[in-house]
């Protein structure tokens, strides 16, 4: 019978964990980026509220969809990214980033076309 090292336990292609400020500073640099999703959405949210007709119950909505999206797109790419590698970390960050920023186009898209159906 023989013997297993601890050494011999961990098997080369084993990822390591990356330390913990790789992941912040990862994090930290796309979450700059979501941020800024977050305060666009709440500035085009705002601007479209005060307007002279405001916004009825549906625009509320859709318009609060894209600043809440990128709150959850990050917590959503952060829990599935962080004990991955640092470049499979940033991968998947820059892919909910990605999701952001179609869901962003599409709301813009929608207020563009259907602008008057949002209003009260």
């Amino acid at each position: 019978m023989s013997q297993v090292t601890p050494d011999a336990a961990a098997s080369p292609s084993a990822p390591r964990r990356m330390p913990t400020w790789v992941v912040v500073a990862i994090a930290a640099l796309f979450g700059l980026f979501y941020a800024y999703a977050v305060w666009n959405a709440v500035a085009f949210l705002v601007t479209q509220a005060g307007g002279p007709l405001g916004l009825n119950g549906y625009g509320w909505f859709v318009l609060i969809l894209p600043v809440l999206f990128p709150l959850v797109a990050f917590a959503v790419a952060f829990r599935l990214g962080w004990r991955r590698r640092a470049w499979e970390f940033a991968l998947v960050m820059l892919a909910g980033l990605g999701l952001v920023a179609v869901f962003w186009l599409d709301v813009v898209a929608y207020a563009a076309a259907y602008g008057a159906s949002l209003l009260g």
